[in-house]
């Protein structure tokens, strides 16, 4: 009997159950299926973006890759217009990478202020990745060298020499061709000798240091030398005819008889 009973009760809640949730489907099924198709539709968007942004970026890379193709084969012409369509339509990664060719093209054509500009103003560019927007200004403190002053080029490269940036041996020996060039002698000297005490360095900077380095000691050495000391006085020419063996006077004649 009282198993009867529990049965019977079970379907009386399996039927209220069931009747509830009909009445959730008549209110809000339209509700429910409207979400499905929306995540649907929006996984399917999601996918389609994808798929068309892989396209583009392989499109991009392979344009890249042939303008660098046609730069090494010297077809500057082609080169250039390949650069620009990438720089003006690929996604940004490519596009920033086209851009900082064609800075550099510029550089190699002697076109200075113009490529400097153009590392400036990619250096400048907001979202950009910092490792190319350092490298874009490190590019433009370069080329800026000769024209600025010892506080420009500090603002620019100081951030660049920190020890956390993978720029810093390029910046730190622009610091000390800066400062060599405005005369601050200690302060290029300083520079120099971080670069050598760190192991780090990249040889090719290291030597070059060490050069620099060498130079400003000749040229400290060379004003510490007081004005015509260690010039050795010019030799004495003896006369012309000293030295020479004087002719015999010749004996006196006999007289004749």
């Amino acid at each position: 009997m009282m198993d009867q009973r529990d049965s019977l009760a079970r379907e009386i809640d399996e039927e209220l159950r069931r009747e509830q949730l009909l009445k959730l489907w008549e209110q809000y099924g339209t509700y429910f299926i409207a979400a499905a198709v929306l995540i649907i539709a929006g996984i399917g968007g999601f996918k389609y973006y994808e798929h068309r942004r892989i396209q583009a970026a392989e499109a991009a890379g392979a344009r890249f890759t042939a303008a660098a193709r046609e730069t090494a084969q010297d077809k500057k012409a082609e080169a250039q217009k390949a650069l620009e369509e990438v720089a003006s339509s690929a996604p940004s990664g490519y596009a920033v990478l086209a851009r900082l060719r064609l800075a550099a093209a510029d550089r190699e054509a002697g076109k200075t202020a113009q490529a400097a500009a153009a590392f400036e103003a990619i250096a400048k560019e907001s979202g950009l990745d910092p490792l190319l927007a350092d490298y874009a200004q490190l590019q433009a403190a370069m080329l800026r060298l000769d024209s600025a002053s010892w506080t420009e080029m500090q603002n620019r490269l100081n951030d660049l020499a920190a020890e956390s940036n993978p720029w810093r041996f390029s910046a730190r020996e622009l610091l000390g061709l800066a400062a060599q060039k405005a005369g601050k002698t200690d302060e290029a000297r300083t520079q120099f000798q971080r670069l050598l005490s760190d192991r780090n360095t990249p040889p090719s900077i290291g030597g070059r240091a060490r050069v620099m380095l060498a130079m400003l000691t000749e040229a400290e050495l060379a004003s510490a030398t007081p004005a015509g000391a260690g010039v050795p006085a010019p030799e004495q020419k003896a006369p012309a005819d000293e030295g020479k063996a004087k002719p015999k006077a010749k004996p006196p004649a006999k007289a004749s008889k």
